[in-house]
């Protein structure tokens, strides 16, 4: 098996030899080779706390230190090299679009299509590249042949753009929508019960987000998949928040749709994301824009989206290189580190504080959601923005509430105290 180390070296020289593929700063790709260095065969979690390590991570993203930025869950920065590969392209494609755009740079994306594949786990004729999770979830929902009556399973925590999605199709095609509710936190032997409970001979479709984007809790794809199949139901999963989040492929999830965003944890250019179908499945489901007859069984029909840039595509190969050339379990255990702690020492330090997210093993990542007694969450969220310049979400569920928290890779251990201190101090003098 390749080493990491040889991995990042030859994607440096295959960088700068190959004109076909997206050049890389070779800084960058310099900082992983002198971290993987130091770190030599550390185990993931003996390396999670290691800021010798981390550090030449950190520096690799050109951010604002004044601001902390904890909700990369919505959307992450790039790393400077990564941003500079889709601005370069940009450029080049400014001059004579139609030629530098269409004919130089358009055909780069099959490198692009080819290394998202295999990290996935798929052959590249499964794998379109979009826009983001939401296109990519769209397709699917809109794509799949349902007629009146039909039913499908979603979860109240679903996201909602895909809830509303799922709306239209109920007004417009007469299907039936059931939601189902779980614990926060919850098992995953609970989750399964709540999916099993909801099927009727009648139910066509189950959709469910691989990690919830409320409380960050990763969801048993695999086991709702197999109480599906025999079944004969569709399984839909929304990874919009699990791709390059902790490591998994294809073969352990056992599905056959799956859609994520990758200027999340991924840290792509904003606005890419990949579709995956079934080999199997691509003829039948149709695209969200039309395409030719002759693409049916063609996997490029879902990117027959018109007039794009290819700049933001083409970089995707620079940040999967370089969230490679970190390492999928490290990231994971890193940013598992990062999360714990914080949520670990404001449970310990305050019993007002409730974190509503599974802190005990894989069962989530880097996002978590926290709850401080007494205090409004928006106006929680609006006093660290607007008095301390921490960015958080406030989550409004009808049946919970808290601050979405996320961390990245380059999110250094200060930030996060800062705002550890910050949540203690409001819990313990409040925010007036």
């Amino acid at each position: 098996m390749t080493s990491r180390r040889s991995f990042v070296t030859s994607l440096s020289r295959a960088a700068l030899a190959v004109p076909a593929l997206p050049m890389m700063r070779a800084d960058a790709f310099a900082r992983l080779r002198e971290a993987d260095s130091g770190a030599r065969a550390r185990p993931a979690a003996a390396l999670a706390d290691d800021e010798a390590y981390w550090s030449t991570i950190q520096a690799a993203f050109d951010v604002d230190r004044a601001r902390t930025n904890l909700n990369n869950g919505g959307c992450s920065p790039a790393p400077t090299h990564v941003l500079d590969a889709m601005i370069r392209d940009l450029r080049f494609s400014n001059d004579i679009p139609v030629i530098d755009m269409w004919q130089t740079l358009e055909p780069r994306l099959e490198f692009v299509r080819r290394d998202l594949a295999a990290d996935f786990g798929c052959d590249p004729e499964e794998m379109a590249i979009t826009r983001n999770a939401s296109e990519s979830n769209e397709i699917m929902i809109f794509g799949l042949d349902l007629k009146k009556g039909d039913e499908v399973i979603v979860t109240n925590q679903n996201y909602g753009r895909m809830l509303t999605s799922w709306d239209q199709r109920v007004r417009r095609d007469g299907i039936v929508v059931r939601s189902i509710s779980f614990n926060v936190p919850s098992t995953d032997d609970h989750v399964v019960e709540r999916f099993a409970a909801a099927i009727t001979p009648r139910t066509r479709v189950i959709e469910f987000p691989h990690i919830t984007n409320l409380t960050g809790q990763i969801l048993p794809v695999r086991r709702i998949a197999e109480l599906a199949r025999p079944r004969g139901i569709q399984v839909l999963v929304d990874g919009a928040h699990a791709y390059a989040h902790f490591p998994f492929t294809r073969d352990q999830l056992g599905v056959d749709y799956y859609g994520t965003s990758l200027h999340k944890w991924l840290a792509a250019p904003i606005g890419t994301g990949f579709l995956y179908v079934r080999r199997e499945k691509v003829p039948s489901l149709w695209p969200l824009m039309a395409a030719a007859k002759e693409q049916d069984a063609n996997i490029r029909k879902y990117e027959e989206i018109g007039t794009h840039p290819a700049g933001n595509h083409n970089a995707i190969a620079v940040a999967l290189a370089f969230h490679r050339g970190i390492g999928a379990e490290r990231k994971a255990a890193r940013l598992r580190w990062l999360r714990d702690r914080w949520a670990v020492r404001l449970t310990r330090e305050n019993p007002r504080i409730r974190v509503l997210t599974p802190l005990v093993g894989d069962r989530a990542g880097a996002i978590a959601l926290v709850n401080v007694e007494g205090i409004e969450t928006p106006r929680l969220q609006q006093w660290l923005w607007g008095r301390h310049g921490i960015v958080t979400v406030a989550i409004m569920h009808p049946e919970f509430d808290g601050l979405r928290v996320t961390p990245n890779v380059y999110t250094t251990p200060d930030e996060i105290d800062r705002f550890a201190e910050k949540m203690l101090q409001a819990a313990s003098r409040g925010i007036a």
